[in-house]
């Protein structure tokens, strides 16, 4: 299988973000309400917190798919930064 047979679509992305997140979420709502003991405050942060994460890792999914499968492993192998 060749390099471009292994970068993901741009809708496998977005599913991997959008579940991913919601695991994160879940767990973010917990956390709000076990320390600030108010429902109605946990799910408002968890709901910022949801929409904002799942465009944040969709963009971090797709800029790692500019980076050509292998490179980094090449990168550190020719001495990393400065060489």
């Amino acid at each position: 299988m060749d390099a471009a047979n292994l970068r993901e679509s741009p809708l496998r992305s977005l599913l991997k973000a959008m579940t991913y997140r919601t695991t994160g979420t879940l767990t973010t709502a917990g956390i709000a309400f076990a320390v600030t003991g108010d429902a109605s405050s946990a799910l408002a942060i968890s709901g910022v917190e949801l929409g904002v994460k799942i465009v944040v890792y969709y963009l971090h999914e797709r800029a790692w798919q500019l980076v050509p499968v292998g490179s980094v492993r090449q990168f550190w192998r020719r001495g990393g930064p400065g060489q």
